[in-house]
């Protein structure tokens, strides 16, 4: 049995609750009262500044557990948890789970592997969001979600399957709504990308690289 399979089989013992798009299930300064496992649909991890700005941090995807920090040192969460779709999680006894991890090394391995990925990927948007302007890191953002969450198709597209609004982006991003709307109509203009729905299509990687690498 594979470490994420394991995972499967230890949430699935536990009540599978249902939350609607943009539910905040968990606050800054709450404790949680347990460990959360996505089965389906997506949630985000934001900070919210004093002026009320938001930034989303991390994304999580089905198959993925958190508060991480809770976790492993029972503190309250910082941030602040959302729905980003319709989403099915299972919620875990913090206690129950710090067991099965203790009983499980090659979960735990794996668990370190996905902590040290975010790390990287943190990174990089920092790089982004530091040194370039709204076009390069609304771009960055998007080559990280398509190689994180990005389906591929036979035509050699990526389907992003988060139905991000221009919000949702501009979160990502650091920057207005205004400025990721006008943004992605250049990239949609010069067929970089495509828009299905709420969902994007990224249609020319290459070029798209390009456009983020314009620090």
């Amino acid at each position: 049995m594979t470490p994420q399979q394991k995972l499967d089989q230890f949430f699935s013992q536990y009540k599978l609750r249902h939350y609607k798009k943009g539910e905040t299930f968990l606050r800054a300064g709450d404790i949680p009262q347990g460990i959360f496992f996505i089965k389906k649909g997506y949630a985000r991890l934001y900070s919210l500044s004093s002026a009320g700005k938001e930034l989303t941090l991390v994304i999580y995807k089905p198959g993925e557990f958190f508060p991480v920090v809770f976790t492993f040192t029972a503190k309250p969460s910082i941030y602040y948890f959302e729905t980003l779709s319709e989403v099915e999680m299972i919620r875990a006894p913090r206690e129950n789970f710090a067991s099965f991890i203790r009983e499980n090394p090659d979960v735990f391995d794996e668990v370190n592997l996905h902590i040290i990925e975010r790390f990287q990927i943190a990174l990089r948007r920092m790089e982004y969001l530091t040194f370039g302007n709204a076009n390069s890191r609304l771009a960055s953002i998007l080559l990280i979600c398509a190689r994180y969450f990005g389906v591929r198709s036979d035509h050699k597209e990526i389907k992003i399957p988060i139905p991000f609004t221009h919000k949702d982006i501009a979160n990502l991003v650091g920057v207005a709504r205004e400025t990721v709307s006008i943004e992605l109509k250049k990239f949609i203009d010069k067929g970089l990308i495509e828009k299905k729905g709420r969902r994007l299509v990224i249609k020319n990687r290459k070029a798209l690289e390009k456009e983020a690498s314009r620090l």
